[in-house]
């Protein structure tokens, strides 16, 4: 019933503002692609040099260098079964480890190491959905073949209807500087808002429908998704009765003759979630381990973030994100972050003669809630982080560059280090430092 009645009711708007066919720009517009086949293969492997950890607990950083790797292969198989619609399909291939099992940082280095680690290749169905786009004038647009997008033609106002199996990301969160880790940063907090908890599987995926309204500069999203059975779980939940909605308000400019975009999004996952502090206070009376698992109840936590991209000159792009979630639960899918901010600087190799690469810098600070802090020093364990104790709490601060180097047209060749502060807020452990290099192929 909500999926029906966010649709609708973004359905009715755009029926009543639309503007007459009339209105719209009469421009020739490429050829309409009825189908498509795309695919993409990416190889990380990661690394962190020894660092200093007079202790740690079941879900910290290795302390000693250690390496792993990831691999992975996305098939991307699109049909336009009538005017404006699509119907995409991406089964993907995976394969790897992330440092420590994708454990003990909260900004955690490698967006493309899942919460699931497997040494050999499986196959999952990443994506499954149909998409809908109806006119509504306004000038007509180029639309370029890519990954889950057949080429042809839009009008600059439009709706958007999408459902299936998808990542919230695709639609949410976006920016054109800082967020595919198979191209640009690789860190979680610096391609999204840390704080930005979607609903999503172990891999990154859930069920849902969206609903997009591009009205001149601004576009307005709304979209209801499925959260997982039980918070950080391999397996989602079937009926929508714990789920998250997400609202996103974007308005595009320019500045000076550079295009900019900024974006407010804001999220409330309703499940069952746990309360840091009740979870404290029964591990006090039972002398254990706080364990959140144990006091988990039907509740809410929303969530806010901010997202500016902004060409600054021709090539070179800076953006930036803040965002904060309720500290006093626990984060349900994504990972352990009450606030944060992020932010960098992107730039084409074009400027020094190499049109396909890219250099790119971003710092970025994590902080947790007074409640996770006092959490995680009764022993507890969050999604990614728990040393098992936590007397010398600190924000977790970051820093990441990357130079990608265009082999041929397909394949880029890039590398990556990072440098984190005070891992899963620990005072006591690192700095660390992690390295990376990243192959990447598409058609």
């Amino acid at each position: 019933m909500r999926i029906t009645f966010i649709a609708g009711t973004i359905a009715l708007l755009a029926a009543f503002t639309a503007p007459t066919a009339g209105r719209a720009q009469e421009v020739e517009a490429p050829p309409t692609q009825t189908w498509a086949v795309h695919g993409q293969t990416t190889f990380v492997a990661q690394a962190n040099a020894a660092f200093r950890a007079p202790y740690g607990g079941a879900n910290s950083l290795n302390p000693s260098a250690t390496g792993r790797e990831t691999w992975d292969v996305t098939f991307y198989a699109g049909l336009r079964p009538w005017s404006g619609a699509e119907i995409w399909v991406n089964p993907e291939i995976d394969q790897g480890f992330g440092l420590s099992n994708t454990l003990g940082v909260a900004g955690f280095p490698s967006g493309e190491a899942y919460k699931v680690g497997k040494a050999s290749p499986y196959v999952r169905l990443q994506r499954l959905f149909i998409r809908q786009t109806i006119g509504l004038g306004g000038k007509v647009e180029a639309v370029e073949p890519d990954l889950n997008q057949l080429g042809g033609a839009q009008t600059s106002d439009r709706l958007v209807l999408t459902a299936g199996k998808v990542s919230v990301g695709d639609v949410f969160d976006t920016n054109r500087y800082a967020h595919d880790p198979r191209r640009d940063f690789l860190n979680w907090a610096v391609i999204d808002a840390g704080t930005f908890d979607y609903a999503a599987d172990a891999w990154g995926y859930t069920y849902g429908v969206t609903s997009e309204l591009y009205r001149g500069p601004w576009a307005v999203r709304l979209g209801v998704f499925n959260l997982s059975n039980v918070p950080n779980s391999t397996k989602l939940g079937t009926n929508f009765s714990q789920f998250q909605l997400v609202g996103e308000i974007e308005r595009r400019y320019a500045l000076a003759g550079h295009a900019g975009k900024l974006k407010l999004t804001g999220i409330v996952s309703r499940g069952r979630m746990g309360r840091f502090d009740d979870a404290v206070a029964l591990a006090t009376l039972t002398s254990t381990p706080a364990d959140i698992a144990a006091v988990r109840r039907y509740q809410g936590r929303p969530g806010v973030s901010f997202n500016l991209e902004q060409e600054i000159a021709p090539k070179v792009g800076l953006f930036l994100r803040a965002g904060w979630a309720d500290g006093r639960f626990e984060s349900y899918e994504f990972t352990d972050v009450d606030r944060t901010v992020s932010g960098g600087i992107s730039v084409s190799g074009s400027r020094w003669g190499r049109d396909g690469d890219t250099f790119a810098l971003a710092a970025g600070v994590n902080g947790a809630s007074r409640e996770r802090e006092r959490f995680l020093n009764a022993g507890g364990l969050g999604i990614l982080i728990g040393d098992g104790k936590l007397p010398r709490p600190g924000s977790e601060a970051l820093v990441e560059g990357y130079y990608d180097l265009q082999l041929t047209t397909p394949a880029h060749l890039s590398f990556d280090l990072q440098l984190v502060d005070n891992p899963g807020y620990n005072r006591d452990r690192g700095p660390v430092a992690i390295g990376a290099m990243r192959l990447h192929a598409q058609f």
